[in-house]
Parts: C-alpha cells; sequence; structure tokens
C-alpha cells in the first residue's frame, strides 16, 4: 500500500516532469547550438540549442556510449532510477547522454525562444527530435556508434525512430511503454487534454499572462485518467470519494509545473507519429519496423491507458530481432509502470535491461 501511494503522490512526475534545479550532486546541465535546426516540415527552428547532461567518462574509442530519450514533458532526470552504479546504465561502464526533447522547455521550446515565441514557433515531429538528437551525438561528440538508444513513453517511440532513420547506428533499442504509430484512443486523450487548456479564455490563444487555471485543472484531471489505472485508483482509495481531494491535490501541483504551450505542441508531435512515414517507406509501418537491425526490447505496461499495450505488442513483432516483455506481469500499473515510482517496477526494469544489455553485448559486433 504504501508503494501504491506513494505512486499516486509522484505520478505527475510521469507525464509532466518539470525542470529539476541541479544539486552539486547532479551532473552539470549543458546546452549545444546546432544553429537553425531544418524540420521536416520545411520550416526552421531558429538559434537551436538542445539540452543534455553527461554520466560517466566516453572512452577513447567513443563505443561505450547510450542515449537516453525523455518522455513528454519530461527532461533528462526521467529515468535517473535507471542510471548509477549496478544499475542497468552505469556510469563506471557506460557514457549516458541524457537529452531533453524539443518542446520540454530545457531545450528550445515554445516557452524560451526569443526568435519564435509561443505560438510562432514551427511544428515539430518525433523523427525532428531525433535528427536534433544525431547532431548533438555526432557533432559534439564524435560519436559513430551508440551501444543503445532508451527511452520511456515519448521517449520510446523517440527509440523505435531512432532504429528506423539510423538501422546501422546503435547494438541495442530498449522502448519502454512506446507506440510505434499512434492509436485512435491516444490521439482522443491528447486531443481532450489540448482543448482543456485551449478553450480556457485565459490561455488567450498561447499569449496567456498567468496560468490558464481552470484549463490546467481539467487537463491534469484527463492525464490522471490515462496515466493510471482503474486498479490503481481501488487500491489507492477505499472510500471512492477519497479520490476528489487527491485530484485536486493534484491540480494544485501542476500550476507551476510545465507551460502550457510547450504541452501542446509535443501533443501534436506526439499524436502524428508514425515510424512509417519516415521517408522512404511510403506510410507501410510494418516495413519501417523491418528495417530495424538493432536488437530491440520493448517493454510494456498491462492496462496502459495512454498507450495501449495492444499497439507496442502488435507492431513489435514486424522488428527482426525483438524481444517484448510486460512491465512486471501480473500488476496493473499500466503507464505508471515505467515511471519508477515503485520498488518492485524499479528493480524489474533494472533488472531486464541491464541483463538485455550484457547478454546482448558477449554476441554483438559493429
Amino acid at each position: 500500500m504504501k508503494a501504491i501511494v506513494r505512486s499516486a503522490l509522484c505520478l505527475s512526475i510521469l507525464i509532466c516532469l518539470p525542470a529539476v534545479a541541479h544539486t552539486p550532486q547532479q551532473a552539470p546541465h549543458q546546452l549545444f547550438g546546432e544553429g537553425d535546426l531544418e524540420l521536416e516540415s520545411g520550416e526552421a527552428i531558429k538559434d537551436f540549442s538542445i539540452s543534455y547532461v553527461t554520466h560517466g567518462t566516453l572512452n577513447a574509442e567513443k563505443s561505450n556510449a547510450i542515449l537516453m530519450v525523455t518522455a513528454i514533458s519530461g527532461n533528462h532526470h526521467r529515468i535517473d532510477f535507471m542510471i548509477g552504479p549496478g544499475k542497468a546504465l552505469d556510469p563506471d561502464q557506460y557514457f549516458i547522454i541524457c537529452t531533453d526533447a524539443i518542446g520540454n522547455g530545457l531545450t528550445t521550446s515554445p516557452s524560451n525562444s526569443k526568435i519564435q515565441p509561443r505560438m510562432q514557433f514551427p511544428r515539430f515531429t518525433i523523427r525532428d527530435m531525433v535528427a536534433s538528437q544525431y547532431r548533438l551525438v555526432t557533432e559534439k561528440f564524435g560519436i559513430k556508434h551508440l551501444v543503445a538508444v532508451i527511452g520511456p513513453s515519448m521517449g520510446g517511440m523517440q527509440t523505435l525512430q531512432w532504429g528506423v532513420s539510423h538501422p546501422d547506428f546503435m547494438d541495442f533499442l530498449v522502448a519502454m511503454v512506446p507506440l510505434a504509430k499512434t492509436p485512435a484512443w491516444t490521439v482522443a486523450v491528447l486531443d481532450a487534454s489540448r482543448k482543456a487548456i485551449m478553450t480556457d479564455p485565459a490561455w488567450k490563444d498561447g499569449n496567456y499572462d498567468s496560468p490558464p487555471e481552470k484549463g490546467i485543472r481539467l487537463w491534469r484531471d484527463i492525464l490522471n485518467l490515462a496515466a493510471r489505472t482503474p486498479d490503481l485508483y481501488q487500491n489507492q482509495f477505499k472510500n471512492g470519494m477519497d479520490a476528489l481531494p487527491w485530484m485536486k491535490a493534484q491540480e494544485d501541483a501542476a500550476m507551476k509545473a510545465f507551460d502550457v504551450d510547450d504541452w501542446i505542441y509535443q501533443t501534436w508531435a506526439y499524436e502524428r507519429h508514425d515510424v512509417g512515414t519516415t521517408p522512404g517507406f511510403d506510410g507501410d509501418t510494418a516495413k519501417a519496423l523491418g528495417s530495424i537491425r538493432a536488437k530491440t526490447l520493448i517493454l510494456t505496461g498491462t492496462k496502459d491507458l495512454l498507450n495501449p499495450e495492444f499497439e507496442p505488442t502488435g507492431m513489435g513483432k514486424y522488428i527482426p530481432n525483438v524481444e517484448m516483455e510486460t512491465i512486471r506481469p501480473g500488476t496493473v500499473a499500466g503507464h505508471a509502470s515505467a515511471g519508477g515510482f515503485d520498488a518492485d517496477d524499479v528493480e524489474f526494469l533494472n533488472r531486464e535491461v541491464r541483463g538485455f544489455l550484457l547478454e546482448g553485448k558477449s554476441s554483438t559486433k559493429h
């Protein structure tokens, strides 16, 4: 029960992890300027910089790097629970580059761009995120091959896109609660979350003076339904009416947690994603997945109501060298199973991902 309550109290971190101030013990936050980032649309993000932190040391051969890509509204802290000595991503063994996605408020975003502020910002895609990360890895670090790309949720979507866009660039892909092609259910959830914000008059077409409170409260409620399962609510609240003050507390916590324009832009990228629309695949999602050469681990959450497990489970079968696992079979944490809140989920993810990387490493040749 304590683990369930802890998960509930920390849930807002899963979908919306605010920019966390660095402590002296944490790796320093860095920016890499890429100039104008050309987008698939033909537009460009002006004066673009990608945000990141690193853990560990890049070896002389530049052959021990792992790239971490983050979830929607998450940042480079998103899977800190998997980084550390003896964990899946051990800095004593790997050089881990943890990136911030376009539109999360640290990398150039609608909320921080001085040249293209707020709704003047061009729309971007998941593949544009990957393109910005590829430039960071190759131009900043001079890395020509990665050990792995790993990410949760929207990070899992970027991870699979990496495998399609750059099939020879990494040995492993680890996609947690991902999607290869966003299904109608997820599109509906994201659209509802946007409408909650955009129909609040205080949003002012994106040029709000203060956070649109009514919209944010409804946004938080919608995501509390999508990111958690009915089972979690039942376990947490024996008296159903007790859910209401908890929801109010979640809404209050969300007021300063994120920028709503950033959320809107990232959801536009999220809902339109399909690896099949990568150039050369003519919209054929299965064909695109079939081009992945990296050994791939897909981890899904039972009863995931944001990224339904049927999508990655069904589409993952087209990846030639794939392993698919349910995060802690028998539990029903849904999307939250990859959130790092429950100690047993954390132990499972670290054990399975560490074993996947170590087992495959002995037989993988660059």
